[in-house]
């Protein structure tokens, strides 16, 4: 009589489905295909089994985001406390911007749950402690908070979004958009291709760095009260 059901091979132990698994999945999923194909069935699916199996460790998709968006935060260097705030700042932005570029979708995610999971939760505080523990007021923590994060999440969607990934890829598509530029229509559009991002040792990375600089060098806990 055939099997109804997948039949373990003798000897094969499959891992036990967990909380923690169905989400790596999704996550590794979404790495792949964006959130939009994070679909209950289509992460049972990479597990290799049913769908119904799922919610024996989420309540639904919604729940299922809660725990993507964590793990996600849960990626990012917290800020200790010990350093100066604007060095900690520093760091903790520079870790998130790496883990945002590994997880491009979750951008417009991180802020956008109501049920916060307790890595959000721990990074949350650590952000606030260490711009308190710098001289900043509580409501002068919240808006630097902001500030940072907005530059953040507005930096990494714009640098995820461009049409290259290398210096030779810059070159091809602004050597692309030169070629159909009229010098005198648009001044401005080529001098700054030809005089600044086709320039020898151009990295647009390196355009974060300068903006985060800025933004630190700016805030400053009294002009936040």
């Amino acid at each position: 009589m055939a099997a109804l059901g997948k039949v373990d091979a003798p000897g094969s132990r499959r891992e036990p489905l967990d909380r923690a698994r169905v989400v790596g999945a999704a996550v590794a999923l979404a790495d792949d295909k964006g959130v939009t194909g994070v679909t209950m069935r289509a992460v049972a699916g990479s597990l290799g089994v049913e769908a119904m199996s799922l919610y024996n460790h989420v309540r639904g998709r919604d729940d299922l985001l809660d725990g993507m968006v964590d793990a996600v935060f849960a990626e990012i260097e917290l800020p200790t406390g010990e350093a100066d705030w604007q060095d900690a700042m520093r760091r903790r932005a520079d870790s998130a911007r790496a883990v945002l570029r590994r997880h491009p979708w979750a951008v417009g995610l991180l802020d956008s749950r109501s049920a916060p999971g307790q890595a959000t939760l721990r990074h949350h505080d650590a952000v606030l402690g260490a711009l308190r523990a710098g001289g900043f007021s509580v409501a002068g923590a919240a808006r630097a908070f902001s500030v940072i994060d907005s530059y953040l999440y507005g930096f990494v969607l714009q640098e995820v979004s461009l049409p290259f990934r290398s210096s030779a890829e810059l070159n091809e598509v602004a050597g692309g958009i030169l070629s159909g530029l009229d010098a005198d229509q648009y001044p401005h559009l080529v001098e700054v291709t030809t005089e600044h991002a086709l320039q020898p040792g151009y990295d647009y990375a390196d355009e974060f760095d300068v903006g985060i600089s800025l933004i630190l060098g700016a805030l400053q806990p009294d002009d936040l009260p």
